[in-house]
């Protein structure tokens, strides 16, 4: 139970620090010029992880298993940490703007896994959706 509960866990603490901190983005930094500090110390402590999880591992070895996910997914972060500090930025409030998107992401979901992956649209994810939809009108989303 703990091996699937954790990972979870991490993710909730790690994005409660993680809109702390770009909320705390100073308003005259760049929000690129931050991100690149940002993906230094991340891919310092990458590398670092890597290496203490793996003593014996050949990072190289393991960059040539790469397909184009991590990528993408290099790309896709960028539009996720920039976008939240561009929305803190305009005025977003911490308690709200992850509330917003996580409900808009939820709705897209449930549809990117019956088409892309083939996950059943069952009442329950149903039900979901409309508890996102009316969480959003209950926060007084315009």
């Amino acid at each position: 139970m703990f091996a699937y509960i954790w990972p979870l866990g991490l993710v909730v603490i790690s994005n409660v620090f993680y809109h702390i901190c770009a909320d705390s983005v100073p308003e005259k930094a760049n929000p690129f010029a931050s991100l690149t500090v940002t993906y230094i110390v991340g891919a310092a402590a990458s590398l670092i992880m890597y290496y203490v999880l793996n003593r014996d591992g050949n990072i190289l070895r393991e960059y040539g298993k790469m397909n184009w996910a991590p990528f993408v997914l290099g790309l896709a972060i960028v539009g996720l940490e920039v976008g939240f500090i561009y929305a803190y930025k305009a005025g977003w409030q911490v308690s709200t703007a992850q509330l917003v998107a996580s409900a808009a992401l939820s709705i897209i979901l449930v549809f990117v896994g019956y088409f892309m992956k083939g996950e059943p649209i069952t009442w329950n994810k149903i039900a979901g959706i409309i508890v996102c939809l009316g969480g959003l009108v209950l926060i007084g989303i315009k």
